[in-house]
């Protein structure tokens, strides 16, 4: 397939959402796409957008727009070898130690040039992400008519809007309600800013501001890839599917960590869910005006959602004992155990007895997926 042939297909966009440990998930999906392709095809996506985690595993794809296999075996090979201690410190003294300059530093008075506070510190991740992203790569894919558009999206601590940082051939910056797009070539501190879980990691800052997890205040994540251009859209969600089973009802009033891992959950999914329920709408009117010939310059977007059909708070109960000791006690001091009902651990657990499953599990769905996917992406 050579870097000419995207433009005799509508223009398709890959969505990879947020989600901490569990986008090991969206490895294994994209391996299950890519045994529908050549050895030596092109990515088949136009355009990438990423949030958090979802971010990195997308900027790692548009590193190796070129070859599709080569960059999905590079991403999986990362999460395969995953160790807690390449994210963030999870050893005693490391972590109590930063714990405590946290502690101290909430005494500092306002004017004094402070730290950023947080329950982790993920140096490790930046060290990592140094080490296997060429991200000087991307802008070469672009030049190359590998990849059209690549997009990283962050939250500002300083005004709440949701910021997303692209590169493009084309594409032009927007600012809507509350979110923006802005041109810049992408950098380690846009990843480490997008995958700023509030609280649990630190605020990154890119010139004046200062920034977060790109999930929250991401009121629209359908916004980035239609604004850069895309006509499709693949989505590879890390929602898990939830039980119906109104009788399992909690016995006391929720934790800390139950409410924690409830806070995160809505992050990072729930927002999707809502965005595509508001295109398909704007899409069916559109199908009522061109049956009643009325002209309109708006044009439908096609989409296909994949999602785990696993529970992952099950999966990381499983693994939980792998966390390294200090985390475990982090977690304890939450209130949270191996069988706890939180699933803050399922988002912090990158060990990989439990990102193998996870790719194992995205495997098995995309391949289960397959037919309807590569539908998907063969539409004209």
């Amino acid at each position: 397939m050579s870097p000419t042939t995207s433009t005799a297909r509508k223009k398709t966009a890959l969505l990879l959402m947020g989600g901490g440990a569990r986008a090991a998930y969206q490895v294994g999906v994209l391996k299950a796409i890519a045994t529908r392709y050549p050895r030596n095809s092109k990515i088949p996506f136009d355009i990438i957008c990423g949030t958090s985690a979802g971010a990195i595993n997308g900027t790692g794809i548009a590193c190796y727009a070129s070859c599709f296999h080569l960059g999905v075996k590079k991403i999986e090979w990362v999460w395969r070898q995953f160790h807690t201690n390449q994210v963030y410190y999870s050893d005693y003294p490391r972590v109590f130690r930063h714990l405590l300059r946290g502690l101290f530093s909430a005494f500092q008075a306002d004017y004094a040039n402070k730290r950023p506070v947080s329950v982790f510190d993920n140096t490790p991740l930046k060290q990592l992400l140094s080490k296997i992203l060429d991200l000087k790569r991307i802008d070469r894919n672009i030049l190359g008519g590998y990849l059209s558009s690549v997009s990283v999206t962050a939250s500002s601590y300083n005004n709440g809007d949701s910021i997303t940082f692209f590169q493009s051939d084309s594409a032009d910056e927007w600012r809507r309600a509350k979110r923006c797009g802005q041109r810049t070539l992408l950098g380690l501190h846009h990843l480490l800013a997008s995958a700023a879980i509030p609280v649990l990691f630190p605020s990154v800052q890119i010139h004046q501001q200062y920034f977060g997890d790109g999930s929250v205040n991401q009121l629209s994540p359908l916004s980035a890839p239609i604004h850069l251009g895309a006509e499709k859209i693949l989505v590879i969600g890390l929602e898990q599917p939830r039980s119906h089973d109104f009788s399992e009802r909690l016995p006391h009033h929720p934790g800390l960590a139950t409410i924690a891992g409830h806070l995160l959950d809505t992050i990072f999914a729930d927002t999707l869910n809502s965005d595509l329920e508001r295109m398909q709408r704007i899409n069916n009117t559109i199908e009522t005006m061109r049956q009643h010939q009325i002209q309109t310059n708006l044009k439908p977007i096609d989409s296909l959602l994949i999602n785990p059909s696993q529970n992952f708070n099950q999966i990381a109960s499983e693994h939980y004992l792998s966390l390294p000791i200090a985390v475990r006690s982090i977690f304890r001091l939450m209130g949270i155990g191996q069988h706890s009902d939180s699933s803050l651990a399922s988002y912090l657990l990158f060990e990989q007895e439990y990102t193998r499953r996870l790719i194992d599990c995205g495997y098995e769905d995309g391949m289960h997926q397959l037919d309807n996917i590569m539908q998907f992406l063969q539409q004209t």
